[in-house]
């Protein structure tokens, strides 16, 4: 193919990429009193899963602190087309992430054509696993962290008579950053995986700077959580363990790449 036609291709690929999240965002939209009132409204709520399971074990041991979001904020809109337009912004982000799977699944049709058969082998299940480890992110996030950000960010005051009035655009801007993410990072070991495959990093070399990716990790969980040490630690305690997963397919592929070498020289 020429260099137009790639274009041509890719024209196609992204269409049907945008035409797929345009498909959610529709849903969303159509469907707002559900992801407002029972996703996105619910992590500040004292019903929501987290919330309520975490207040029956804190009471079950005697820690009254661990009843989050017991007493929720109301959301306020201080704009006129401030609602309006939030709305059309969740339905994005609901179709952005709805359509995830979709968009890897057409990104991989642009780029399999282009690998050896050796190269689409060891990238068999990519899709699968890059959309499942988003998913998972966005779930952690959003039953784990966000309820904790919500809590934190909500209830904090520097005096008495300062009141929080939380700004609609200002809640759904947290929920949606956060979420997405921790969604993006725990691609983590898909990251690993190519950097293996290209020669970038070795086990060997992800063993010994394992407390230079604790750090960055550490870091990137400072930027995505709230300023408090507890759900920092939150988001290290699973990425660690990816890293750790991403060792072992490192392991794995260096394994494989010698076979194959020791099988073309004997």
């Amino acid at each position: 193919m020429s260099f137009l036609d790639h274009l041509e291709a890719l024209r196609w690929h992204l269409v049907r990429s945008i035409l797929s999240i345009i498909v959610f965002a529709i849903a969303a939209f159509i469907f707002k009193d559900f992801i407002f009132s029972n996703i996105i409204i619910a992590p500040k709520t004292p019903d929501f899963f987290t919330n309520r399971n975490l207040c029956a074990f804190g009471t079950w041991i005697g820690i009254p602190a661990l009843c989050i979001n017991s007493d929720p904020f109301q959301l306020i809109n201080i704009n006129m087309a401030g609602q309006f337009t939030t709305h059309i912004m969740v339905s994005m982000i609901v179709g952005l992430i709805g359509a995830f799977p979709y968009l890897i699944f057409e990104m991989w049709r642009f780029i399999g054509p282009a690998l050896y058969d050796t190269e689409k082998q060891y990238a068999k299940g990519a899709v699968f696993y890059i959309s499942l480890l988003f998913i998972l992110g966005v779930l952690f996030a959003y039953y784990v962290i966000i309820p904790l950000s919500v809590h934190f960010l909500g209830s904090y005051q520097v005096s008495e008579e300062v009141i929080n009035q939380i700004n609609l655009m200002s809640y759904i801007s947290l929920v949606s950053a956060i979420a997405l993410a921790v969604g993006l990072i725990f691609e983590l070991p898909v990251l690993i995986y190519f950097l293996t495959r290209t020669g970038l990093v070795t086990p060997e070399f992800l063993k010994k700077y394992r407390r230079h990716a604790l750090v960055i990790l550490l870091a990137l969980s400072a930027i995505i959580t709230p300023p408090d040490v507890f759900s920092q630690i939150l988001v290290v305690v699973p990425l660690m363990f990816l890293y750790e997963v991403g060792i072992t397919l490192s392991k794995r592929i260096m394994r494989k790449e010698q076979l194959a070498a020791q099988q073309k020289s004997s």
